[in-house]
């Protein structure tokens, strides 16, 4: 298959690209490096807060997302529906059954989950919090349409100390979700 120009360079870019889960009771922290761009997303479902972590090359910002926010940025998520499909694989050591989840504007997204591994707090991704299981491998929907697909090459499970899911309290300019959308 021939892909634009454009497309081969972001393949190349995002080549070893990694995304990290951590749970701790109601604290979630995903960090996903993008090699040019690092994005950290700390969920508290308790305090229902949402801090976005943004270093690009240095140059690192703050987003705090209020109880508000966080309730609309949840209710975006809410209305994906999964359904199960046929077929099975083994992904990190688990047996993992095969879903489509569907947005509610219609996208559809493919995702390998186990039921081995149930998180009690659901919100610890706002993508999955209606799967039942844990996801090991499914697809995000690029803002320009396409899929990228993630994949688990393990499981730990051991604590994470509290400590790993504070909000720093310097080293980031604080910015507002608006304020990064302008700089792009």
């Amino acid at each position: 298959m021939d892909l634009p120009p454009e497309q081969l360079q972001m393949d190349a870019m995002l080549e070893g690209s990694t995304l990290t889960q951590y749970i701790r009771g109601p604290l979630s922290r995903i960090d996903m490096n993008f090699n040019i761009v690092h994005f950290t997303y700390l969920l508290n479902s308790k305090d229902e807060t949402i801090t976005t972590l943004i270093d690009q090359h240095g140059n690192k910002y703050l987003i705090k997302a209020d109880k508000q926010q966080y309730i609309k940025d949840m209710q975006q998520y809410e209305g994906i529906k999964f359904t199960d499909q046929a077929g099975t694989k083994e992904i990190a050591g688990y047996k993992c059954r095969r879903a489509v989840g569907t947005m509610s504007d219609g996208q559809t997204f493919e995702v390998y989950y186990t039921t081995d591994l149930v998180p009690e707090n659901k919100q610890y991704n706002r993508r999955f919090m209606n799967l039942d299981g844990m996801p090991l491998e499914f697809e995000i929907l690029t803002k320009n349409g396409s899929k990228m697909r993630v994949t688990a090459t393990k499981v730990d499970l051991y604590p994470i100390p509290a400590s790993y899911f504070d909000v720093p309290k310097s080293g980031y300019k604080i910015v507002s979700q608006q304020e990064i959308q302008n700089m792009q």
